[in-house]
């Protein structure tokens, strides 16, 4: 990326999750084009020593911290608030955090961790950065997900009934995908694009509660952080992508999601029950 610096200068970049892992590379790699980028950590101590990291990686000062646990609902609300109190737009949103629990868990909200951390909080903080993200001409969102074929179980939404953990995960994953494709079809014309983006296997801890030997296949087939994040980083200044909106991209290049991820009726249906969880008034 080197011979791209400075293609996103003087633009404003969120990524969540930025203190470990993919989040953090891709930080490295839009700090290195030039952008002021906000790494947001609900860690305060990772959160400084990886934005240290990231400022020295990329020769780059522009960079912020924001300490958000997304699994709160008025922590992301405080997070927008304290983004817009600061920078009047937004030119790249990169929607990265997420957690995988072996248990179930609830949060303050009375809402399922993961289904919390990994569906509602990129739901919530989008919505709520649209005013900056339209204010900026030509935005683009990334959700960062995974290729799941869950389908939603709205009778078991947050796992009330019956818990399986990989299954939650996969439907948060999905989840991520039926988003996109809804807000990317409610912004059609607005300047903002929205799309899903599949990362691969990247080394990480997202997975460490998972079972041993998911925990050790993953682990072998995965790449290291700083090797998967270049396509991605693309995405989010390249001109070949102006314009693209409401798709799924792997390695830069559009793949298809299972065919339920692409139901305007399941989309809308989740966006609904999503926006009544989150009271979402907008």
């Amino acid at each position: 990326m080197e011979n791209q610096q400075g293609n996103l200068r003087d633009k404003t970049c969120i990524v969540t999750g930025a203190n470990a892992g993919i989040g953090k590379a891709i930080a490295v790699g839009l700090a290195h084009l030039g952008a002021t980028v906000v790494m947001v950590s609900r860690d305060r101590m990772r959160g400084e020593a990886a934005s240290t990291e990231v400022r020295t990686a990329s020769g780059n000062p522009s960079v912020e911290l924001m300490i958000a646990d997304l699994s709160s609902l008025t922590s992301v609300r405080n997070l927008t608030a304290e983004f817009k109190l600061k920078h009047p737009k937004l030119d790249v949103l990169v929607n990265n955090a997420a957690v995988f629990t072996r248990t179930r868990t609830i949060t303050s909200d009375g809402v399922e961790l993961m289904f919390a951390t990994n569906h509602l909080a990129p739901f919530l903080l989008t919505n709520l950065l649209l005013e900056p993200l339209k204010a900026s001409g030509a935005a683009r969102v990334l959700n960062i997900t995974a290729p799941s074929t869950v389908k939603i179980d709205f009778d078991n939404l947050q796992g009330e009934r019956r818990f399986n953990a990989l299954n939650a995960f996969g439907a948060t994953k999905m989840g991520n995908l039926l988003f996109t494709f809804e807000l990317a079809r409610r912004l059609a014309g607005s300047g903002v694009t929205v799309n899903a983006v599949h990362p691969g296997l990247v080394k990480s801890n997202l997975m460490r509660e998972a079972p041993a030997l998911l925990r050790w296949f993953t682990t072998l087939m995965s790449a290291a952080p700083d090797r998967a994040v270049e396509p991605i980083v693309r995405l989010a200044y390249a001109p070949e992508f102006t314009g693209q909106t409401g798709r799924f991209y792997h390695k830069g290049k559009e793949i298809h999601a299972d065919a339920y991820a692409y139901d305007p009726n399941i989309q809308r249906r989740l966006w609904d029950v999503s926006a009544k969880l989150t009271r979402l008034s907008i």
